[in-house]
């Protein structure tokens, strides 16, 4: 067993300069004058840019998966390696202990987790218990609450159909997480979803917009799917049902012989 961190550096500081030096050159007529050239040769001043670029790179890795890192050490390892010095650990060393790490780090990640989850699960049914309260919030046999903001006068989707629609999803602190708005609506099967929507979607006719209220057990349960929706996470969603799609529909059998 192997580990190690995967840099593709020189592919990571070459490709974006690239790319953004092909965006930003507009095209030149044939009697421009030539671009200048590049510098003869690597000057202090661009390595060290460099080297804190690739500094920022691998750092950003550490802090993206939340990997504690002694600086000291770290930074010993990477002087050996590009000393071509032998290097401190041999690579059972290395399996031993980045096993006991990966052990360690993943007891730490589901203690957190179970801590977030309890808030969150808290947190959750009191807002639902009160918003449940609010005149024009209905909640159905299965928790799921939803508001009427506009009622289409269309035909209702069935578990099959794929609908399209717009939609707007926060947390119940007002955090915005995902939106349709701005952009193309979303289309998608109705039995494809959470069920918290495909409840609610199957209840709505089209024009119409509805205010969901989404329990976790209706959303996402006890996974956290992104840093902004935990464990046991209660999801708001405003929904506009635009249309129901017919790509979907059975096609017509063919002649008998």
């Amino acid at each position: 067993m192997k580990f190690r961190f995967l840099f593709p550096l020189v592919a990571i500081a070459f490709s974006p300069a690239l790319k953004a030096q092909e965006a930003a050159a507009p095209a030149q007529p044939a009697e421009a004058a030539p671009a200048p050239a590049p510098p003869a040769e690597l000057t202090p001043e661009l390595l060290d840019k460099v080297s804190y670029f690739y500094g920022t790179r691998i750092a950003g890795e550490f802090v993206q998966n939340q990997l504690p890192v002694n600086l000291e050490a770290f930074t010993a390892g990477l002087k050996d390696t590009l000393d071509k010095k032998e290097p401190k650990f041999q690579e059972k060393d290395i399996e031993e202990f980045m096993t006991q790490f990966s052990q360690i780090m993943m007891a730490k990640q589901e203690a957190a987790a179970k801590e977030a989850g309890g808030k969150n699960t808290a947190e959750g049914e009191k807002f639902l218990t009160e918003n449940g309260k609010r005149e024009g919030v209905k909640t159905t046999a299965s928790g799921l609450q939803y508001e009427v903001v506009k009622e289409g006068d269309g035909a209702v989707p069935k578990a099959e159909d794929t609908v399209s629609v717009h939609y707007h999803g926060t947390l119940i602190n007002g955090t915005v997480f995902d939106s349709s708005i701005g952009n193309d609506p979303a289309t998608f099967p109705v039995g494809g979803v959470i069920p918290g929507w495909t409840e609610a979607l199957q209840l709505m006719k089209v024009g119409s917009k509805y205010k969901l209220f989404i329990p976790s057990a209706l959303a996402y349960g006890d996974k956290a799917v992104s840093p902004e929706i935990g464990p046991n996470t209660t999801l708001i969603f405003e929904v506009e049902l635009l249309k129901i799609d017919d790509k979907n529909a059975a096609p017509a059998p063919a002649p008998a012989n």
